[in-house]
This record gives structure tokens, C-alpha cells and sequence, in this order.
């Protein structure tokens, strides 16, 4: 069978609506659009029309390209100073984390603008196909499963912190259980709205201005203006040499980019497969400055795909723990990124935020088409973002393991002079090299989520692997 190309996202749902658009004739870039907005469905408290992230396309031939369409902090025209956010404790293992939620924490989303200037630049298919299959999913219902019934249970404080967000996502008061059915149907209409007439009406038309109300009523300052002047910025991608290969990942502003180059040039310049020691080294050296948008969730989604043709795209999505205000008519839940970082000493109006999420696309090779793309991963989990990147590029390109294996592999992560370690990790060498270790008990989310597909640059066959600690899914077509 000639194979089209393969997804690996998140949750199921959004790995077979990408695989739905390769097989109607969509190329990576199209499979990867159609994947997230049904993300937006499969994954509420993760990402969504509020939410912001970043793609890396790599059109074969071609230099790769980073659609940023990040978060930016507001304020633009404002009437008054934010009020003070509301304080939300989410217990998260073995600790307490403390979140600021409520109108003041909402930033400037980028979601719509994203996809939609992500069709229109790279894909193939109309923006209607691809967000018609998760509009009629949220009319028709997605069954939550064990990693969203879990997601719901520990933020339960942050949909419940407003009647409406209440009202739209908490069942009888309570979190919806696994296998409970989620229907949306106000989601469904922007959704179809997004596909018939991009991402307009969430800017300066009717959407943007019921949101800017709302936030604004509540002591928020995300203003019409700011909607208005939101712009997707193409940016040209951080590229590191390793083992033959050409590596491209998210550059600055955002920091997750910059950290995995950096633990990457360390290890290059070192001979032999990394052990314990050298990734933790590593990993310390790509700790050089506090990491932003640090929390111990990860609230935050990947999806990665290759297609038969040569494309490759990898997108990360972002809505923080959400801000626990909902626009009703609209079916957007807004990020609380201001809530997540320390903006209001150093960002200024209209600036993006920083971020942990790295994208990255491989490519074998230097031939004069820019080589073959070969490996595309991309992971959730905050700070550990980096640290999970590095392990399934290493599990892949200096072990030889399958993108399932690698993904499944147990991680650590080294982060302000304390190791964590999964089951399987040599803790006493660890130890030795990093200092106190916390030992989980099984593999945990704390590690990441995530999604890797890869290309035999030899035989062309693909396949992939999905994070189970995430839910993930996995489908080649």
C-alpha cells in the first residue's frame, strides 16, 4: 500500500482528522490545521480558539518556515490599570501550584490567525474542510478519556471559577468523568465560522469585540485594539547541525527553542551515544535562564506530521490553565498567559510572550533541495519540553529506535539543581551527576507529551509514535 503520510497528536480524535486530510488529498500542512481545530474539541482545557502556539513547516525544497502565533500581552488603548487576578490552587502529585486565573490574565490569543494564515500560505485544501469534521465532532460529541477526565479533575477550580465556564464545562457541578460524552455546540459555530471566513471575525469583527467586552467587564484589559493590530509573524528557525543532520526549531523570542540548540551543541560535540551523565549534562547546559511558563501541568497540546510528498509541519498549542473566562456565543475559552509569567516588569504592549514549546522538524542530509525531512516531534509539558525533545531525538538518531519506542522510552529531566527520573533511569548514576533525585513511580506527565513521526530516508516508509503518558494517537495513511 502506498502510505500518504502519518499524524501523531494528542488525543486520538485529532491524530485520525489530520489522517482524514491527507487521505482527501491535503498535504502536511493541511493535516496538521485539520488536527488542531479538532484539537480545540478533544482537548478543551489545553488549547482552543483563546489558546496560541507555533508551526514549523518544511516544504520540500525549500528553507522551513515559523508561523508565530504566540500570545501577546495587551493593554492597547485601555481604560484602566488590570484588576487583580483571582488565585487558583491546583494540587498537581506530590505539590500545590499556585495560578492566576480571571480577566486580568487573559492575553491576546493567536489561535485563529494561526491556522488560518497557516491554509493559506502552505496548504491545499480550503480552510471549510478542514474545520468542518471538528465542528460536526462538537456537535456530535467527543468521549472524554483518561487523560481529559484527569485534566478536568485537576483544574476543576479554574472551570468552575465563573458560571458560564461552569455551565459549559462542568457536568452536574462536577468534572466530566471518562468515557462521558462533551458536546459543544457554540464551539461548533466559530468553528464553522473560522472555515467560511477565516479568522477575521475573531479580530476585528463581531467575535472579537463580544470578547474584548468581557474580558474588559471583568477588569481585564484585552482591548478591540489589541485584536485588531494581532498579526502571525514568520520567523526564520534556530538550525543546529547533529549526527548529519540539519535540526530547525523554535527561535526567540520564545526560550524552548534555544535550549534544546543548546543542549544539542553539547552533546554533537561529544562522541559515543549519550548515557545518564552526558544527557543530564546536557540538559544543565541548556538550563541557562528561569524557565518560562513554568508549571508542573504542561497545559498544552502537540501535533506532528510528514506526508508522502515531502512536507513536514510540527505544531505546539498552548491555552495555560485557561483563565476561567468564556465568552458565551462565541465557544472560546481564553489562556490566562498573564497569570503564567511575570509581564508586567519587562513585556510591552503588543509583544509576544515567552515560551517553553519547541517545534522541531529534522532533516538528513544537505543536498541541494535542503536534504529530506526525516523526523518531525514536538512535546508538551512546560519546562520539561526541552528535556523530552532531546531524549526521543537521541532514542532516535544516536539509539536507532522506532518513534514509538522512543517517545515510550523513560525520561529524566534536570531543572534549578533537582533530577526527576521515571522508572528505569539509572537513579544512582543520576544522582552522582545531578544531584537529589525525585523518583516517580511510573511514567507520568510531568515528562512531557510527546507526538513523533519519522520518514525512512532510505525506503520512504513512515510511521510514528504517539505519548501514552499524554493519551496521545498515532495514525499513518
Amino acid at each position: 500500500m502506498v502510505q500518504r503520510g502519518v499524524v501523531a497528536a494528542g488525543h486520538p480524535a485529532s491524530a485520525a482528522a489530520g489522517a482524514a486530510a491527507l487521505k482527501a488529498g491535503g498535504n502536511a500542512v493541511d493535516a496538521a490545521v485539520a488536527a488542531v481545530v479538532t484539537s480545540f474539541v478533544a482537548e478543551p482545557l489545553l488549547t482552543g480558539l483563546g489558546a496560541g502556539g507555533y508551526l514549523l513547516v518544511a516544504p520540500p525544497g525549500q528553507q522551513p518556515v515559523l508561523l508565530d502565533f504566540f500570545v501577546a500581552a495587551p493593554g492597547r488603548g485601555a481604560a484602566a490599570p488590570p484588576a487583580p487576578m483571582t488565585h487558583i490552587v491546583v494540587t498537581f502529585e506530590d505539590a500545590t501550584q499556585i495560578f492566576d486565573i480571571g480577566a486580568s490574565s487573559c492575553a491576546t490569543y493567536g489561535a485563529p490567525a494561526g491556522v488560518a494564515a497557516a491554509v493559506e500560505r502552505f496548504g491545499r485544501m480550503p480552510l471549510a474542510e478542514l474545520t468542518a469534521p471538528a465542528a460536526r465532532l462538537a456537535r456530535t460529541g467527543v468521549r472524554v478519556n483518561a487523560m481529559q477526565a484527569y485534566v478536568f479533575g485537576l483544574l476543576a477550580a479554574v472551570v468552575g471559577s465563573t458560571p458560564d465556564a461552569a455551565a459549559r464545562y462542568l457536568v452536574d457541578g462536577r468534572p466530566p468523568r471518562e468515557g462521558e460524552l462533551l458536546r459543544d455546540g457554540e464551539l461548533a459555530d466559530s468553528l464553522d465560522r473560522l472555515g467560511a471566513e477565516g479568522s477575521a471575525p475573531f479580530y476585528s469583527g463581531d467575535i472579537g469585540r463580544a470578547v474584548s467586552e468581557r474580558v474588559c467587564a471583568g477588569g481585564g484589559v484585552l482591548t478591540t485594539a489589541d485584536l485588531a493590530e494581532y498579526r502571525v509573524v514568520p520567523r526564520i528557525p534556530l538550525r543546529v547541525g547533529y549526527r548529519g543532520r540539519e535540526i530547525f526549531t523554535n527561535p526567540p523570542p520564545s526560550a524552548g527553542g534555544s535550549r534544546l540548540v543548546r543542549a544539542l551543541v553539547h552533546l554533537g560535540a561529544t562522541d559515543g551515544t549519550p548515557d545518564v551523565p552526558g544527557i543530564a549534562a546536557a540538559l544543565a547546559v541548556g538550563e541557562h535562564a528561569p524557565e518560562p511558563h513554568v508549571h508542573r501541568l504542561g497545559s498544552t497540546t502537540h501535533v506532528s506530521v510528514l506526508d508522502a510528498d515531502g512536507w513536514a509541519c510540527s505544531v505546539t498549542c498552548s491555552n495555560g490553565t485557561g483563565s476561567g473566562v468564556t465568552v458565551p456565543g462565541t465557544g472560546i475559552h481564553l489562556n490566562n498567559m498573564l497569570g503564567e509569567h511575570d509581564l508586567l516588569g519587562g513585556h510591552g504592549v503588543g509583544e509576544r510572550l515567552p515560551s517553553s514549546m519547541a517545534p522541531t522538524v529534522v532533516r538528513h542530509g544537505f543536498d541541494a533541495r535542503g536534504g529530506t525531512a526525516e523526523l518531525v516531534v514536538g512535546s508538551a509539558g512546560s519546562s520539561r519540553i526541552r528535556s523530552a525533545l532531546l531524549q526521543v531525538l537521541v532514542n532516535m538518531v544516536d539509539r536507532g529506535m522506532s518513534p514509538q519506542d522512543a517517545v515510550d522510552a523513560p525520561r529524566l529531566h534536570v531543572e534549578r539543581g533537582v533530577a526527576y527520573a521515571e522508572p528505569g533511569v539509572d537513579v544512582a548514576t543520576l544522582q552522582a551527576v545531578a544531584g537529589p533525585v525525585m523518583r516517580f513511580d511510573a511514567p507520568n506527565l510531568f515528562f512531557g507529551g510527546c507526538q513523533a513521526v519519522r520518514r525512512d530516508v532510505r525506503t520512504g516508509a513512515l510511521d510514528g509514535g504517539a505519548d501514552a503518558r499524554r493519551c496521545g494517537g498515532v495514525v499513518v495513511v
